[in-house]
């Protein structure tokens, strides 16, 4: 018998309504999840959360569950935290471009967060698919990393419709490869150590080329086609988001930042994930994958300051119903904490630190009661049953404070976590 840890309504109701689980492994048979087909039946965007990066069981579950919505739910789009801007090569490589062994020179300098298995997938999928399963970044360049990767194609863009604007674009990226690193925990403090009158003179920048891509618009279309300035305006939108996010992440390392300062970040990808779904067949479905912080539907708060307003907050305010976040956590284990070191690799060291016993209140602690092991269970069922539900959930080493049934539609649990081989360290 499990060891009862939560004598609550939720955790009643969850006994009831958790469905197990048979495997972790990827490839092992499906047929244990098709309770989702039915969850997710109406739904156009079904996000794929984690509590912490670089754990082996998230990265395995994430792993079926895509397989399963591809192969058996006819979704065709795998989006995925990381830049617009770079995603575009990688969606050619995944319908057959290049080389099986071109994709380790795509994310050579990128965090591994667990993208190479989903791309290997989609590219094998895609070998005999119709339709093929498109990749798309959603993310701010190198996510917060370096406005090149957007500034570099923004210049090639302008030089065939407007080369007056060369100038300015050349000046922003001159001072972007100053500060530019693999991520943000090495470019913002990098950018702190710029002066204020270079901080200020790339943002003038920015602004510039913005405010004037929107101007001539007309002009624009007319020299080249609709499909380039979407795409170019979009990048240099995410370099806009970039910029202010590298100012609101030295505020936070600071001590002194604006109240849900990074929130610009969220916001990007929120209009990223609407850019591509606003281009697709009315009928395509994607699946996103990115952390339970950015695909949670309610405000991110510590010790009731507010900390950040998600992407999954903005979707949910899009979409609606049409958008369902799948959270996935851990009862017990170990997570990936990380500390912030710029002389280490993508400046951040990875602790393999053990994760506390749940804590009372928490929807950990209503799984490890119910003894099912590994399990999922549909949120909104409980929703609206009017079932009281939990008030915390893990994020990596601590627990973050939200109505657990407004934040996910549904969760996964999985009894122990690892740190996967993957992460740095």
């Amino acid at each position: 018998m499990p060891v009862t840890t939560d004598h609550t309504p939720f955790a009643d109701w969850l006994r009831g309504h958790a469905v197990p689980l048979g495997h972790l492994d990827p490839a092992a048979p499906l047929d244990d999840l098709e309770p989702l087909r039915d969850i997710l039946d109406g739904v156009r965007v079904v996000a794929l959360g984690e509590h912490s990066h670089f754990i082996a069981e998230f990265v395995q579950m994430r792993q079926r569950i895509l397989r399963f919505l591809v192969e058996r739910c006819g979704f065709t789009v795998l989006a995925f935290e990381y830049g617009f801007s770079e995603g575009f090569p990688l969606d050619a490589w995944a319908r057959g471009q290049g080389t099986d062994d071109d994709l380790c020179a795509h994310l050579a300098g990128t965090v591994p967060i667990g993208l190479q298995e989903p791309l290997r997938f989609l590219r094998g999928h895609n070998r005999t698919a119709t339709p093929p399963v498109s990749f798309a970044g959603i993310d701010i360049p190198a996510a917060g990393g370096s406005l090149l990767p957007a500034l570099a194609p923004v210049a090639d863009y302008l030089r065939e419709v407007d080369p007056e604007s060369l100038p300015t674009v050349r000046a922003a990226t001159a001072i972007a490869e100053s500060f530019a690193g693999d991520s943000a925990a090495v470019a913002a403090p990098a950018w702190a150590r710029l002066t204020t009158a270079e901080q200020d003179t790339l943002s003038a920048l920015l602004a510039r080329l913005l405010i004037r891509f929107r101007s001539l618009k007309p002009l624009y279309l007319s020299r080249a086609d609709r499909r380039g300035y979407d795409i170019a305006l979009r990048r240099l939108e995410g370099a806009c988001h970039g910029d202010y996010t590298f100012r609101a992440m030295a505020g936070l390392f600071a001590g002194d930042g604006l109240t849900a300062d990074t929130s610009a970040r969220d916001l990007y990808m929120a209009q990223s994930l609407l850019w591509h779904l606003n281009r697709l067949e009315p009928d395509a479905r994607v699946v996103l994958a990115a952390h339970n912080a950015h695909i949670q539907k309610t405000p991110i708060a510590f010790d009731g300051h507010l900390t950040g307003l998600p992407m999954g907050q903005h979707l949910h305010n899009a979409l609606g119903d049409a958008y369902f976040a799948l959270g996935l956590t851990s009862a017990t284990g170990h997570t990936a904490k990380m500390h912030r070191d710029e002389k280490a690799a993508f400046g951040f060291t990875i602790a393999d630190t053990p994760l506390g016993p749940p804590e009372p209140g928490s929807i950990e602690a209503a799984f490890l009661d119910t003894g099912v092991g590994l399990g999922m269970a549909d949120l909104r069922r409980a929703r609206a049953e009017n079932v009281s539900g939990p008030d915390r959930i893990r994020l990596q080493s601590v627990y973050v404070h939200t109505p657990v049934l407004d934040a996910f539609d549904g969760v996964l649990s999985t009894p122990a976590s690892t740190v996967a081989d993957i992460a740095p360290s």
